[in-house]
């Protein structure tokens, strides 16, 4: 009993420390993060890339600086064309931010309508007045953040440019680290080529049902497939406003909102898991958890960052006998479920 009472004791002291530790290193994230996205940005494109200079190094025999230089030039063009999407994008947002807000403010109307019907009053200038207020704000807070982004790509290719340095090639990497690559790697190229599709398909319906700034929602049903689960159901209802203002046919409407939304659900949960394999292992209250608060730290790119960052911590957790529980708990595996894992 007092062995027991002792180990209670132990970790009790040890989930206290955790605890504390957790919230020291979040107030540190809230303060650094002009540096540390930036810095976690450059980990994960470099991770990405380091098999095209693995593969120039190591089979073609070319030397170390080249090899950089050659995938450097890589990241640059893949930064440069991003770059100029987005820029396109944000000034096309900008520019229509107020129209959007008004079209978003005309919808209360006809539900105003009913509820007069029925002898329920509402203020509907009020509303109308708060909704398009509001929104241009939203909207171009949205917009800030990818210029911020954009702003922030000189320091993140300094970073880019002295991982890759750091890296050795000709060095086999095994164990904990090999692992972490692997998913991370996967994850990435995974998504990134996922959203791509989701994007074009999605930009092509909208075209082909007449709607305007098509191109503008498939770009941003690309951007936001990045945000698990969130993600995509924000990117299927910001196109109602202007399907609402700009036709009157209910089929078209539905179509606007069903057919974007049926790509989404058929690639995000038969192609989609099929193309990851194993995946990260993350439960799926785990990301719900993971996108709060990350977005809460780093706004919008903290919940893009959220699930390789999770999954990065998972492999850690799980890779020590220590806290292999708490890894255990963010896949979803309460304890006395499965058998327990020998350590390493």
């Amino acid at each position: 009993m007092n062995a027991n009472l002792r180990n209670e004791q132990v970790w009790l002291a040890v989930g206290s420390l955790m605890v504390l530790a957790a919230v020291a290193l979040a107030v540190a994230l809230v303060y650094t993060r002009d540096v540390m996205i930036p810095f976690v940005l450059a980990i994960f494109i470099t991770t990405v890339v380091a098999p095209v200079i693995d593969f120039q190094v190591v089979r073609w025999r070319i030397p170390n600086w080249i090899a950089i230089l050659a995938a450097l030039l890589l990241v640059l063009a893949m930064m440069a064309l991003l770059g100029v999407v987005l820029i396109v994008a944000v000034q096309t947002i900008v520019n229509t931010a107020d129209e959007y807000s008004e079209q978003v403010a005309r919808l209360p109307k006809q539900l105003f309508a009913e509820l007069h019907a029925h002898n329920i009053h509402v203020d509907q200038a009020l509303i109308s007045s708060e909704l398009k207020s509001h929104l241009p704000g939203m909207i171009t807070s949205a917009a800030g953040t990818v210029s911020t982004l954009l702003s922030n790509g000189l320091l993140i290719v300094f970073f880019v440019v002295f991982l890759m340095i750091g890296r050795n090639p000709h060095k086999r990497r095994t164990g904990i680290y090999a692992q972490i690559e692997s998913a991370i790697r996967g994850y990435i190229t995974t998504v990134t080529a996922i959203s791509m599709v989701i994007g074009v398909l999605v930009a092509l319906i909208l075209w082909a049902l007449g709607l305007r700034m098509a191109w503008l929602f498939g770009l941003l049903a690309f951007l936001l497939n990045f945000i698990p689960n969130i993600g995509p159901i924000v990117a299927c209802f910001l196109p109602i406003p202007v399907a609402l203002t700009q036709f009157h046919e209910p089929w078209r409407i539905v179509a606007i909102v069903a057919l974007p939304g049926a790509v989404h659900l058929i690639i995000g949960n038969f192609i989609e898991p099929r193309l990851m394999g194993k995946g990260l292992e993350l439960h799926p209250v785990t990301v719900l958890l993971a996108l709060a608060f990350w977005g809460l730290l780093w706004g919008v790119i903290g919940m893009v960052l959220a699930v390789p960052i999770v999954a990065t911590l998972r492999i850690v957790l799980s890779r020590f006998a220590t806290t292999r529980p708490l890894g255990h708990l963010l896949a979803g595996r309460l304890p006395g479920t499965e058998p327990p894992v020998p350590i390493a």
